[in-house]
């Protein structure tokens, strides 16, 4: 349950360095700290969430953490600070939390991750394949070489090279969730490679739904809107990021706890039932 939470209505023109920092951003994004209330919704749960270290990952992190489950966290090596405040706040709730500094955009990274995760966690119930690399270009021809590779190799080919690593650790019961976007659905030009790697998370996630479900394992995906995290002042031009999430129906941005709760649902028992959708956080933008 999340209460009190700041409504982003107003921001102010700002930029850092990617990949960002949360400290740094104004004002800084709700990850849940003290808006977000448990209730043991994931007890006895193991919970890995790539890109924990700030944002999305953060917040979802936190709420697991809340809802009783154990959780181990990957981040990039220069992300190290985030993470730590990550650990710091899910450690503080009594549960644990393993950060693992990993770039995973190669098969055998997310081979050593998964490793390294099951022997942290005894095992793993629920997978969030939330890493993600974009970077705004202002034409085609802006966009740096490797840029294209960057993004798929981060976005798709590194979740599906983790679900692999870790399928046979996977039990009956066990949730997949990938997190895409509305970019999937509404692609911006300056974000043409990474809409376009969302849009393959969506087809990744009714195909793995349709080839885990007769063990059990369910696979579902977030897709979410204008979220306020480190990407955005870090890979925008500091004049679209005062504007961030005005065009919405709501009117604003989101805070990454108002999407945690979305994870917490899919990766619960109660949706015991939900598997191959992609669930909208968006402010009211359509996901279909």
């Amino acid at each position: 349950m999340v209460e009190n939470t700041t409504a982003l209505r107003d921001l102010s023109a700002q930029q850092q360095e990617w990949p960002g920092r949360s400290d740094l951003m104004q004002p800084v994004p709700d990850h849940g700290e003290t808006s977000y209330s448990g209730r043991e919704r994931l007890v006895g749960k193991r919970a890995l969430i790539t890109g924990g270290d700030s944002g999305i990952g953060r917040a979802t992190a936190i709420a697991f953490a809340k809802e009783g489950a154990d959780v181990a966290i990957t981040h990039l090596p220069e992300e190290a600070d985030d993470a730590a405040q990550t650990h710091a706040q899910v450690t503080a709730t009594g549960r644990q939390c393993h950060a693992f500094a990993a770039d995973l955009r190669t098969a055998e990274d997310n081979d050593e991750v998964a490793e390294r995760v099951v022997a942290a966690l005894g095992g793993v119930d629920v997978v969030v394949a939330n890493a993600a690399y974009q970077m705004a270009a202002r034409s085609l021809a802006d966009f740096p070489k490797g840029q294209v590779e960057r993004t798929f190799a981060t976005n798709v080919f590194s979740p599906f090279w983790l679900i692999e690593a870790l399928d046979e650790h996977l039990r009956p019961g066990s949730s997949i969730i990938i997190t895409t976007s509305i970019q999937a659905y509404e692609p911006s030009e300056p974000l043409l490679d990474y809409a376009a790697s969302k849009a393959a998370l969506n087809n990744l996630t009714v195909n793995l739904a349709g080839e885990l479900g007769p063990r059990g394992i369910r696979v579902n995906a977030v897709a979410p809107g204008p979220i306020w995290t480190p990407l955005i002042p870090s890979t925008m031009p500091a004049e679209r990021v005062d504007a961030f999430g005005a065009d919405t129906p709501l009117g604003r941005a989101g805070q990454p706890i108002e999407v945690a709760t979305a994870y917490v649902y899919l990766a619960s028992d109660e949706a015991s039932y939900v598997s191959g959708t992609v669930l909208g956080v968006t402010g009211g933008r359509g996901v279909f």
